[in-house]
């Protein structure tokens, strides 16, 4: 079955970085596009930022902060943060889609404070 685990979440400073994780298993993972999104407190689930096999595309709101990658021989996808933001602070979720059920981590923090 599908897993995926994020990690690489904490306390940051403005203006610093984090680099997230996502360990997925269970289905063929170099043949599906991946995601990231985010959950601030009160607010609606919002899209980060996707990888196909080979490209990535991101929210306005994070462009030219924030990369997306991965790695499919570790069945990894990584999110890089740079010049973070206090209204970056959310939980962060893993996702993909197969045969139409969306999948989900259990999510990472991220809080952006001095």
């Amino acid at each position: 079955h599908v897993q995926l685990v994020e990690s690489g979440g904490g306390l940051v400073q403005p203006g610093g970085s984090l680099r997230l994780s996502c360990a997925a298993s269970g289905f063929p993972f170099n043949t599906f596009t991946m995601n990231w999104y985010r959950q601030a407190p009160g607010k609606e689930r919002e899209w980060v930022a996707s990888i196909t096999m080979t490209d990535g595309s991101y929210a306005d709101s994070v462009t030219g902060r924030f990369t997306i990658s991965r790695d499919n021989v570790n069945n990894m996808v990584y999110l890089q943060m740079n010049s973070l933001k206090p209204e970056d602070t959310a939980m962060y979720y893993c996702n993909t889609i197969r045969d139409a059920i969306d999948y989900w981590g259990q999510g990472t923090q991220v809080t952006v404070s001095s």
